[in-house]
């Protein structure tokens, strides 16, 4: 005889600590399954109707339901395992904090839980919370580059200060190249996005050549000059340059935020230049990019328009990037806002520097 569905009427705690659950981004897919096992039993469904819906078995549906019928929210956590320590004392605190930050695993470049918690004796959940409470993330790595310039300071000083009070009658544009951008075609049609299923498509693409990207980002306004190029060189910077000194108001200085690639300190750009006073230059940093604020759009434009593009030819890329432009022009262009001072910026670049001198001598001990 099949069995009659089982519905349970919950209490309006337990149904918020049920819920809290599933909001939070810290609960694991396994806890989050068994909070849904228990709102859907709610409703009347069949453990058969819960089990295909969520993708598991009846069997784990009648577990889940038992151990939350007998011990309520706290019965869906995973019990500790067997022979291993309940309580963490300050020693093994202490062990699993010099192991995470002055060994490296034997089997890894870095810790994962798992490996932790066998060189440590203790449970992965244990691992979790000491890390957690630590704020310790080995799996996670970012990269850096202290800007080593002399005149680090004084550049900085100077673009932030163009951010964060652009002189009177003048235009402040933040200028740089995306390269080698490339005209990616998926190897087979992509799967579209439907309901219980993200968009797909293949891993593996075929190239159908690249090309260049010239912009400079009005932090007035937001709005952008885009020029795409065959290829990357002075000339193209140089044909750039004329660009914008046909686009912009003839009346108005125009100060040009630039990296320090060589294509824009060639003989022939520095000669067009002195012969065209109202471009002022503002070069940034060396390794310091990300003081350009039209790095801020790069990564938009990537994100909105090329990374799930499909394009066939450059023609169709290079026809798609002018779109953005216009659409980024018209609807979707404000002004460039700063928010850290100059002062911030250096104070951080100093510590970061004394940092890698702590780490080096200690290292070299």
């Amino acid at each position: 005889m099949a069995r009659t569905p089982e519905k349970y009427e919950l209490k309006a705690e337990d149904r918020q600590e049920l819920e809290a659950l599933l909001r939070s981004p810290k609960t694991a897919q396994s806890l989050a399954t068994r909070a849904k096992i228990i709102l859907l039993t709610e409703t009347g469904k069949s453990a058969g109707t819960v089990a295909a819906e969520l993708g598991t078995t009846s069997r784990a549906v009648y577990r889940w339901r038992k151990r939350f019928k007998d011990q309520g929210a706290a019965g869906l956590h995973d019990l500790p395992r067997s022979g291993q320590p309940t309580k963490l004392t300050d020693e093994k605190v202490r062990e699993v904090l010099r192991l995470s930050v002055e060994r490296i695993p034997k089997a890894a470049t870095h810790w994962s839980v798992r490996l932790m918690a066998q060189a440590a004796d203790i449970t992965t959940w244990q691992v979790r919370q000491i890390w957690q409470a630590a704020n310790l993330k080995p799996h996670r790595l970012k990269t850096f580059k202290i800007s080593n310039d002399p005149h680090f300071a004084e550049k900085v000083v100077d673009i932030v200060g163009l951010y964060m009070a652009p002189p009177d009658n003048a235009v402040v544009l933040s200028v740089d190249e995306k390269t080698q951008i490339q005209a990616l075609d998926r190897t087979q049609p992509m799967l579209p996005m439907r309901p219980g299923q993200i968009e797909r498509r293949t891993h593996d693409y075929k190239r159908h050549g690249t090309t260049s990207l010239y912009a400079a980002f009005d932090i007035l306004t937001g709005r952008v000059i885009g020029r795409v190029t065959k290829r990357h060189r002075s000339q193209e910077f140089l044909a750039f340059l004329r660009q914008i000194e046909g686009t912009t108001p003839k009346h108005l200085a125009l100060h040009m935020i630039l990296d320090n690639s060589s294509t824009h300190k060639t003989p022939a750009v520095k000669k067009w230049l002195a012969a065209h006073p109202r471009f002022i230059v503002h070069f940034t940093p060396t390794s310091a990019s990300w003081l350009n604020a039209v790095e801020g759009w790069f990564g938009q434009l990537e994100r909105r328009s090329i990374h799930r593009g499909v394009f066939t030819s450059v023609k169709e890329l290079r026809d798609e990037i002018h779109r953005y432009i216009k659409v980024h022009n018209e609807q979707l262009a404000k002004p460039f806002k700063w928010t850290k001072s100059a002062t911030t910026i250096i104070d951080s670049v100093e510590r970061a520097k004394q940092k890698l001198t702590d780490t080096t001598n200690h290292t070299g001990h």
